[in-house]
């Protein structure tokens, strides 16, 4: 079952790191989905994956962009979710210019994606399962916006939709 505006968001471990050694990030650390939403508002935007066109042109350089913008509406913090790990994410946050700004969380396993019922079965493209693109806004856990896109398009999970619906 798909979540929906209303729901709470469902409990799951995500992955962040956002330190790095000479060559590459170090360890990853466990987020806990639940504690790390509470008492915040939190715009979350997930994509299929790190590097990935669409997310890497579009996705992640919008939400930058708009950054500010977003935190004088009220976020407290600004999630990009993505079926990789943390090392990926990381490596992905910091070359996007992104790492400090936005936490880039992976979803390894892909057990909050299903969770969410957001999986996104990309097997035989050789990618696995992902995450659909999306984007919410979570409010102390509850999920008060949800922009769900279709099959590959970017139309509704962006910046400034989100920037739209807190206005």
């Amino acid at each position: 079952m798909t979540i929906k505006i209303g729901d709470t968001i469902p409990a799951g471990t995500l992955a962040e790191s956002i330190e790095f050694g000479d060559a590459c990030p170090l360890g990853p650390e466990n987020i806990d989905v639940t504690q790390a939403c509470s008492g915040k508002k939190i715009a979350i935007f997930a994509v299929p994956g790190a590097y990935t066109p669409t997310c890497s042109a579009q996705h992640v350089p919008g939400y930058l962009e708009n950054l500010d913008a977003l935190k004088a509406k009220g976020v407290d913090e600004v999630w990009c979710v993505a079926t990789n790990d943390g090392f990926v994410m990381a490596a992905w946050g910091k070359e996007t210019g992104g790492i400090g700004k936005i936490r880039f969380l992976g979803d390894g396993s892909a057990k909050w994606a299903h969770a969410l019922g957001l999986e996104l079965d990309l097997v035989e493209r050789g990618m696995g399962v992902r995450m659909q693109r999306f984007s919410m806004l979570v409010d102390d856990g509850v999920v008060t916006q949800l922009n769900i896109e279709a099959s590959g398009k970017f139309e509704v999970s962006n910046a400034e939709t989100l920037l739209a619906q807190l206005s």
